[in-house]
């Protein structure tokens, strides 16, 4: 028993401690890629694209999928660029319904035509045809496209009159892929070179990859 003015001695709690390596562990398991977008963007690295196509890597969009990659790639013969695109891998590990499955492919692709073609009305369907029929010979496999095929027609007038007149053809279109993604950048690839008007690569010639450094 203790006697008057004695205090009893309390014991100094230990604070519980949380350490940065904790912190930094959980993050990382949150930031980083999953091991599936991870592969398919290495996919995306394999691909074997004609010489007259310039490719790089590009920023992705950031909002529309957990996961996202992007490719632009312009069409350049003898030093004069005559089409251009991109192709953006999104990826979502919860599944898409509209996708019918985790990953979809948004590709994009622009060239100059005759402005006499802009009036054809088969020029819609055949411009569409470029892309499935590049998908096909590739052997890539793919389940819900959907895309426009745009034309567009210029003239000039004014202090402009002495402008010829131009027109361009766009091509807008996604699908979801089914297998590696190799073939698909592939037939992207094969997609600008028709848009340009380039002849098909002869049988029996393999394409290299072709890169360039990112634009500054």
């Amino acid at each position: 028993m203790l006697g008057p003015g004695r205090r009893t001695a309390s014991r100094p709690t230990t604070p519980t401690v949380t350490t940065y390596s904790r912190h930094m562990a959980a993050r990382k398991e949150i930031d980083a890629p999953a091991a599936e977008f991870r592969a398919a963007v290495e996919q995306l690295k394999a691909a074997k694209l004609r010489p007259e196509v310039a490719c790089e890597e590009m920023p992705a969009p950031q909002r529309i999928a957990p996961y996202s990659a992007a490719l632009s790639a312009d069409v350049v013969v003898s030093g004069e660029e005559v089409a251009g695109g991109r192709l953006v891998l999104l990826y979502d590990p919860a599944g898409s319904d509209s996708w019918q499955g985790n990953f979809r492919c948004v590709a994009y692709a622009r060239s100059d035509i005759d402005p006499e073609m802009v009036t054809d009305p088969l020029l819609g369907g055949v411009g569409w045809s470029w892309l499935t029929e590049a998908l096909q010979s590739h052997g890539a496999q793919f389940v819900a496209p959907s895309g426009t095929v745009t034309r567009v027609a210029a003239e000039s007038f004014g202090g402009m009159a002495g402008e010829p007149a131009s027109a361009e053809i766009e091509v807008r279109a996604s699908w979801s892929p089914v297998g590696s993604l190799t073939p698909h950048v592939e037939a992207w690839g094969d997609l600008l070179c028709t848009a340009a008007g380039l002849p098909p690569v002869p049988a029996g010639v393999v394409a290299m990859p072709n890169r360039r450094s990112r634009r500054r």
